[in-house]
């Protein structure tokens, strides 16, 4: 999403529908498709009251696996007077059909639905060109004002960032080769190239070499929207499904798009972070509340708030608690479509959405194996807490990618912190002991230790994880059946960059066989 600001006005890239159930669809007196029995039930239809596209509707399906659906899609719009426009099977498993409004009632009745959506636009306004400064870059590194005019960053070259937008111009120099087509869901081909210039800026943020925050991450383009910035929610849930299909792990994603709430547009989000791929999405620019809408409300996703150049809110900048944090978003100078030089500046949560993008490649470099939510949680831990003004009601956190150059490196150890009052663990039952860390700064390290003594008659028995303080959960021993052993006196060498120092650390010890009872003796912390 973005401002134009030469017109000091909000553009967005707005579904501009408003989703609400009904139980009725008026208007309908006939149908252009074939024959559907008139004593079928009706059921309800998840209607957009803005910017719907006529006869175009989304279904989910209750239980069909991905392989069921061509076929079970196939027979129920046969049955119910439609067409199948487009099937998805790798998020969410469903179809696109083209039939009346009263065939989706009876569509959405079938014991096999869970639910019919309709389908709306997605628009996208006009943007303004001029040369400014590159200062979201200077700032993302850099904990405080005034920037420092500097940059610092390390390689993404082995990550892949899809962008799902109006395409890339792939031959524009500041991607050096390392932007290519992925799947173009407008004109159905093989070539996403850019004719608007919303994705190419996008890309440009991510990871071009002169405005990237990861400036050797590899780009693909996945257009779901056309020349004039027009797309459809259908199209949005193809280009999930395509990236979710086809992503090369360790992936990101960026979706500087978004529209008034859609259970199916987050489910597919949520599918396909599942499936290892990180996304980054616009929290919106209607100054209105995040969690009105898509994908800025999908729960797994980091959602991105714009700030400007003084650390200030953006007026146009959705806010609330479905956004995780804020990125630079105000007068943001990137790669432009129009020839393989230029440049452009735009405004928006689009602009902002990208440098979180860019930096959850950063981490995927650094952690090739963390999930989305590690690289999510990472992020959110490692960013500058109070700095931007008129939050809203947001988490006060600005985007920082300066932990990533020092934190799995050269940070000092923090602790050890030691736990020695006994806990008792019954048969099958689990011993649990915390403890709260403060004085620490930043987040823990890569090279980080648990040291735990247990005094129990059957090791194997045994299962030991940590919580961090964000929530996430470290197995750091097992169940083993094999091991016949007494006791457990054990340091455990785990990298913990993904969670903050500071905060409530807990450790429990499940007996999962019930064999015995035993303690829980002490345990150490190193961060």
């Amino acid at each position: 999403m973005f401002r134009n600001d030469g017109r000091r006005r909000t553009a967005r890239l707005a579904l501009t529908a408003g989703i609400a159930t009904v139980a009725a669809v008026t208007g309908v007196t006939g149908s252009a498709f074939a024959g559907t029995p008139d004593a079928l039930p009706l059921g309800t239809v998840r209607v957009a009251s803005v910017g719907a596209i006529t006869n175009s509707y989304i279904v989910v399906l209750k239980s069909a696996t991905a392989a069921q659906v061509p076929a079970t899609a196939q027979a129920l719009a046969r049955r119910y007077g439609g067409q199948v426009l487009e099937s998805y099977s790798a998020t969410v498993h469903g179809f696109q059909t083209r039939m009346t409004g009263l065939h989706a009632r009876r569509l959405a009745a079938d014991p096999a639905v869970d639910y019919v959506e309709q389908d709306a636009t997605v628009r996208l306004a006009d943007v303004q060109t001029q040369n400014d400064p590159v200062w979201g870059l200077d700032r993302v590194d850099q904990t405080s004002l005034p920037l420092s005019k500097t940059y610092t960053y390390r390689s993404a070259s082995k990550v892949t960032a899809y962008v799902l937008d109006t395409g890339i111009r792939i031959n524009h120099q500041e991607f050096g080769g390392r932007a290519t087509n992925g799947w173009d869901f407008i004109d159905n081909d093989a070539t996403a190239q850019d004719c608007n210039g919303h994705g190419t800026h996008v890309a440009g943020t991510i990871g071009g070499k002169t405005y990237g925050v990861a400036k050797d991450v590899n780009l693909v383009a996945v257009r779901v929207l056309n020349c004039q910035g027009v797309g459809s929610y259908s199209a949005i849930i193809k280009g999930i499904d395509w990236v979710t299909r086809n992503a090369v792990l360790p992936a990101v994603a960026n979706m500087s798009v978004g529209g008034t709430k859609s259970s199916t547009l987050n489910a597919a989000v949520a599918k396909s972070i599942a499936a290892g791929v990180t996304y980054a999405v616009a929290a919106g620019n209607d100054g209105k509340n995040a969690c009105a809408y898509s994908p800025a409300s999908a729960t797994d996703a980091i959602t991105v708030g714009a700030t400007d150049a003084s650390d200030v809110r953006a007026d146009f900048s959705n806010y609330g608690s479905c956004v995780d944090l804020f990125a630079p978003g105000v007068r943001i100078t990137s790669a432009a479509y129009n020839s393989t030089t230029g440049t452009a500046v735009m405004s928006g949560t689009s602009m902002a959405t990208p440098h979180v993008a860019g930096a959850a490649a950063l981490v995927a470099a650094a952690h090739p194996g963390w999930t989305p939510a590690q690289i999510a949680a990472a992020l959110i831990a490692a960013a500058t807490s109070n700095k931007v003004a008129d939050p809203a009601g947001t988490a006060n956190k600005l985007l920082y990618t300066g932990f990533l150059n020092t934190s799995s490196v050269t940070t000092a150890a923090c602790g050890p912190f030691v736990l020695g009052t006994d806990v008792a663990i019954a048969r099958k039952g689990t011993a649990a002991s915390s403890k709260t860390v403060s004085g620490c700064s930043g987040t823990a390290s890569a090279n980080s230790a648990v040291s735990v003594t247990v005094n129990h008659p059957y090791r194997g028995s045994l299962v030991v994880v940590l919580t961090s303080p964000n929530g996430l959960k470290y197995t750091l021993k097992p169940a083993d059946r094999a091991d016949k052993s007494t006791n457990l006196a054990h340091t455990y060498p785990i990298d913990l960059s993904g969670a903050p120092r500071n905060g409530k650390w807990t450790l429990q010890v499940k007996d999962t066989y019930g064999t015995a009872t035993g303690v829980l003796d002490k345990w150490s912390l190193t961060l």
